[in-house]
């Protein structure tokens, strides 16, 4: 092929193509390491001087003895050893609130399950349910709840007015050491609505196809749920039960509002976290309530490590990971 002297003048004139410069890509790659520094910077620094930062020096008085007044002391063990061989109000601390978990936990989730299911239902006005349920998760335990709750169940309060409609007589629920406990285990279980909205999200997630092969098989609504729904859900069961847990371990605001912040009557709503602001807020004896603290985010993390062993035997993903 010969060159004419045209095509030879324009591929003289040509200016040659730009070519973009190539970065090196470790260079690049340090740039965006900067700018992602630069975006979490916030919540790196927010991590560590709120809270990382308060957790070390938590740990650290957790071994002294400081009111707040003076320097802390160090004590070493003292503060550990005290809590579970001379405080006894500690030790019922504790069993009210292992009492409260116990019942309240079950609870929780049987109810939002099954309202769960109502709502999976085709009903009328199924939106409006859905947030009429969702509502009081939104308010839940607040101040102001726990306040109403305590007019309710006292002993002029509303439900005694309806039980007495019915011939029932009875004194003040919140005032009685056998019953205080369970009013907040009511008030527990009526802000179940953000539990029940994550079981509706699982129950969507149930194949049709598994429940319709099941009806064909001749299972009934109670067989077709133990059978089908049921096991399909367990992830979200679990999940849910691990939540509902750690927040049952922590209940305050109810307890301290409908018993005035003082556990009673008779210590029967004397929780663990109520005794521990107690120590470190009343009698500003922050040292102990540093070991309570600790206590408790240790007996937490151990719960949760048996939880999460437990769930290869009864929790099933599906795909046979376990």
């Amino acid at each position: 092929m010969t060159t004419t002297p045209v095509t030879a003048v324009a591929a003289a004139t040509d200016p040659e193509p730009v070519v973009p410069p190539v970065r090196p890509r470790r260079a690049s790659g340090k740039r965006d390491t900067r700018v992602a520094l630069v975006f979490l910077a916030p919540w790196l620094i927010g991590l560590v001087l709120l809270t990382i930062g308060p957790m070390i020096y938590s740990l650290y008085l957790s071994f002294t003895s400081y009111n707040l007044l003076s320097s802390p002391t160090w004590v070493g063990l003292d503060n550990f050893r005290t809590l579970f061989t001379l405080d006894q109000r500690y030790l019922t601390s504790i069993r009210v609130t292992l009492v409260y978990v116990v019942t309240s936990v079950p609870l929780v989730l049987v109810v939002s399950m099954l309202v769960a299911i109502l709502l999976n239902s085709r009903i009328r006005f199924l939106t409006s349910y859905r947030a009429l349920f969702y509502l009081p998760s939104l308010i839940g335990t607040s101040v102001a709840i726990a306040a109403l709750w305590r007019q309710v169940f006292g002993a002029e309060g509303l439900f005694n007015e309806a039980l007495r409609l019915v011939g029932i007589e009875h004194t003040s629920w919140v005032g009685s050491p056998d019953t205080a406990l369970g009013t907040i285990v009511a008030l527990g279980v009526w802000s179940f609505g953000s539990t029940m909205i994550i079981f509706l999200a699982g129950l969507r997630q149930v194949p049709k196809e598994l429940l319709e092969a099941a009806a064909v098989d001749g299972a009934g609504p109670l067989r077709r749920f133990f059978s089908v729904t049921l096991p399909m859900m367990t992830p979200i069961v679990f999940f849910n039960g691990l939540m509902v847990t750690i927040n049952a371990f922590q209940v305050f605001t109810g307890a301290f509002v409908i018993s005035n912040g003082t556990g009673g009557p008779a210590n029967s709503t004397l929780f663990y976290t109520l005794y521990l602001y107690e120590q470190g807020f009343t009698r500003l004896n922050m040292g102990y309530a540093s070991a309570m603290a600790w206590v408790l985010v240790g007996g937490l993390g151990i719960f949760t490590a048996i939880y999460f062993w437990t769930s290869r035997y009864w929790v099933y993903y599906g795909d046979n990971k376990r």
